[in-house]
């Protein structure tokens, strides 16, 4: 893994064509690795969430060339290296888990990521009518010490068709349902990444399991 984070961070300071063509055999290595470790965390995880089919790890993977047609920065490359893990594979619509290699930011979590409209309200009406169930797992302690609160944009008031009034209002302000934890980069070094990895995920796996109960009904 630190081959990983030794090329993002050279890809940091050279981001254009020229410097990765002439690298392109440390993008293809360190690409290598990077689906390597995707397929160990998939075989993780498909003892954790039995919905987790046998993915191909290559699928996973998001690629490193940004799309800047409509970005002011025009760098070519992402600095990152990201996995996504979902029971309907990377693009679909279920909530999975997410793994982010990045210099001085490696992440770990998952959850739904910016859903598209009807599935954000199908998740606002779930917990509209059960917030109690929503709770139970967003309260726990396990979860409260391993990601603090559930992360996602909000809107600045109360989502169309539903009471503004609620007590509960708070939660369906969220435009993203996802538990993030910040990595120490030291540990993607360390032999207890893949156990690490497991303790996050198998207390990500509640809210997951909530989630895509609504995305399936």
């Amino acid at each position: 893994m630190k081959q990983i984070l030794e090329f993002l961070s050279d890809l940091k300071q050279n981001n254009n064509r020229e410097w990765f063509n002439g690298n392109r055999k440390r993008y293809d290595e360190a690409k290598k690795t990077f689906i390597a470790f995707t397929e160990l965390l998939i075989n993780e995880l498909r003892t954790i969430d039995p919905e987790i089919p046998l993915l191909d790890p290559k699928s996973c993977v998001f690629r490193i060339f940004r799309d800047v047609r409509f970005s002011a920065d025009k760098s070519p490359y992402k600095t990152n290296f990201g996995t996504y893990m979902s029971p309907g594979g990377r693009k679909s619509i279920y909530a999975g888990y997410y793994f982010h290699m990045e210099p001085d930011n490696c992440f770990i979590g998952g959850g739904c990521y910016m859903p598209q409209a009807p599935e954000l309200k199908a998740i606002r009406e779930a917990i509209y009518q059960s917030p109690e169930d929503y709770l139970d797992i967003t309260n726990n302690k396990a979860f409260k010490d391993m990601f603090g609160e559930v992360w996602g944009d909000e809107l600045k008031t109360a989502p169309k068709g539903f009471d503004k009034e609620w007590e509960h209002i708070d939660l369906i302000r969220k435009k993203s349902y996802v538990g993030m934890r910040q990595l120490d980069p030291a540990i993607l070094e360390s032999p207890d990444l893949l156990d690490e990895c497991r303790k996050t995920y198998t207390t990500l796996y509640p809210l997951n399991r909530f989630l895509n109960d609504v995305l399936k009904s």
